[in-house]
């Protein structure tokens, strides 16, 4: 029995980081080598030219070869006007240029003017018609261009993610006894069953792309197998918490299908933000240092997991904001009183998430290395108060590259990790056998180390490759966003999540100082994966390839009447209606 069991346990060692590879390389292939669609929502026609394609809802006009429709022309400023429509199907346009643009005759007063099917645009001395699409039209203008995927079953590539879970779920019964082993083989099978039930419901909605939910299983997997062996005595709260997660992300994918109502609730976000916050600082239960936690009798809230969540919800602007000033400062303002409260809190691990993100989300809406530059200075000199007045993080900066000097002091923690995962080798000690998990904080602030020595380097690396590769597909979609809301708070989650993993990671092997952050959807922590799963929203917002996301609505698929007409003809003007109609 003792030498079946070792075949077991050696077979599932080796088995696991060659499934965990391919599972990560099917949804690599599937992510970053898909070609993207691009949408068509209208076009400008100019007399003895091609028409001019309108590929986003929000569309810079200008001379400037990053516009979204370059005009070449003296006459035309390099950011002249942008022609934005609603999700409603009503279009606005917006003069950036003092004055020089106006439709059908009128000039835009500062509130927009709205457009319509036919309507002529006057851009300097350039004047275009504008063409509204009708989902026809757009189905036989996106014909023309569109771009071959690889067709990737993601089934299947779920089906290997399964098989995965069985192997570990395998090692875990050859270690463990009793009644631990059936509530362990349970929750692997909940776990199954959840991202299984999840999956077939996303294509019974007629949807194709699985892949970032695949990697989020992947980790939220890691994330059990760490639970199990370092308190067993949490599993159910560990899988009622994923789910709470999972169930927030279709929430919150739901609710950014309409950007009318996010916008209008932007400002009683951000006050909520505050609340937390200040409720925080003032009764906050301070553990090592820092007082971030909330204690409601047997429970424990992190609110700052939930601010991240406000933080992008309200940091991302739509391109009608980006260019009123006060929308910037009133961006800036919150994040002053964010980043001061995680402060006083003595979290310093998660200001700094927040203040990247910052700097990430000013430079978007901002396009200004000079603001970029400004704030990295404030927060310098913030950084130097900080480290005088909280003396526990001078001491980990001064532990900094240096833990092996002081092993029973200040590199404990460090110096432990370093041992386990040097300990684990390629393949790991197996599931359950290692000695990290009984160190305080090796499931959360160390968790990596701690998968490296249970699981083997192979399998942690694949970890942080899922989350690389989330963020990577977040900004490889951005250039094709219907919306600038959708591009930013895309492109600020992933940012939130990478720097997040990268304090995790580099913290606890002592290539950074430990800030005491945890690793997305792999650290034990309630808030924390909740949080990861309601930024991982924001990305699949941002998925435009077609019927991809169910935060995309349905593309409408009709088979045109007749051969699509050639890319030099327009489609005939619509009947033009009165300037108080809806044109969408």
């Amino acid at each position: 029995m003792e030498q079946l069991t070792s075949y077991i346990l050696t077979a599932t060692k080796w088995a696991l980081p060659a499934v965990a590879l391919w599972v990560l390389a099917r949804c690599v292939r599937s992510m970053l080598r898909e070609g993207f669609e691009p949408e068509y929502w209208g076009r400008l026609s100019i007399r003895g030219q091609d028409p001019l394609p309108l590929e986003h809802w929000e569309c810079i006009v200008g001379s400037a070869k990053s516009s979204d429709v370059v005009l070449d022309a003296p006459d035309v400023h390099r950011t002249h006007a942008a022609l934005i429509r609603s999700d409603r199907g009503q279009w606005r346009l917006y003069d950036l240029s003092g004055g020089d643009t106006s439709c059908a005759g009128e000039r835009d007063s500062g509130k927009g003017l709205p457009v319509q099917d036919g309507d002529s645009l006057v851009f300097g001395k350039q004047k275009l018609r504008f063409h509204d699409l009708d989902e026809k039209q757009r189905a036989e203008a996106e014909a023309l261009r569109r771009m071959p995927g690889l067709n990737i079953s993601q089934g299947l590539t779920l089906l290997l993610l399964t098989i995965f879970q069985l192997l570990m779920a395998a090692e875990f019964t050859q270690i463990h006894s009793g009644w631990l082993v059936v509530r362990t083989g349970l929750g692997f099978a909940f776990l199954i069953l959840i991202e299984w039930c999840w999956f077939l419901l996303v294509r019974a909605m007629d949807r194709r792309g699985f892949e970032v939910e695949t990697l989020a299983f992947f980790l939220c997997t890691l994330g059990y197998a760490v639970c199990v062996s370092a308190a067993p005595e949490d599993l159910l709260k560990e899988l009622l918490l994923m789910l709470a997660g999972l169930l927030f992300f279709v929430f919150l994918g739901w609710w950014l299908r309409d950007l009318r109502r996010v916008k209008a609730l932007r400002i009683p976000v951000a006050l909520l933000a505050v609340a937390l916050l200040a409720v925080n600082v003032a009764l906050g239960s301070t553990s090592y240092g820092a007082s971030n936690w909330l204690r409601l009798g047997g429970i424990s809230v992190q609110p700052s997991e939930f601010v991240k969540i406000a933080y992008i919800y309200v940091g991302a602007a739509s391109l009608d904001r980006l260019f009123k000033r006060r929308n910037l400062i009133f961006f800036i303002g919150f994040s002053a009183l964010c980043v001061g409260a995680l402060a006083l809190m003595g979290d310093f691990g998660t200001a700094l998430i927040f203040f990247v993100t910052f700097l990430v989300i000013s430079f978007l809406r901002s396009g200004s290395f000079a603001t970029v530059f400004l704030a990295v200075s404030g927060a310098g000199l913030a950084g130097v108060l900080v480290l005088s007045v909280k003396p526990y993080i001078a001491q980990r900066f001064a532990a900094w590259g240096h833990v092996w000097e002081d092993p029973y002091g200040a590199g404990w923690q460090q110096t432990r990790a370093l041992s386990a995962a040097a300990s684990g080798g390629l393949t790991g000690v197996g599931a359950g056998n290692g000695w990290l998990k009984d160190i305080f904080a090796a499931d959360t602030d160390m968790v990596f180390c701690m998968v490296s020595e249970e699981f083997g380097l192979i399998v942690a690396i694949c970890a942080v490759l899922a989350v690389v590769v989330i963020v990577v597909f977040a900004v490889r979609a951005a250039s094709l966003g219907r919306s600038t809301y959708f591009v930013i708070a895309a492109v600020a989650s992933g940012v939130m999540l990478v720097v997040q993993l990268a304090l995790n990671v580099f913290g606890s092997t002592d290539i950074l100082p430990f800030t005491g952050v945890t690793f997305p959807f792999v650290s034990k922590g309630g808030s924390s994966l909740i949080s990861c799963w309601a930024l991982l929203a924001f990305i699949k917002a941002s998925d435009t390839r077609l019927n991809a996301s169910f935060s995309v609505r349905q593309a409408r698929r009709e088979q045109p009447a007749q051969k699509p007409r050639p890319s030099g003809e327009t489609p005939a003007p619509k009947k033009r209606k009165g300037r108080g109609e809806a044109s969408g």
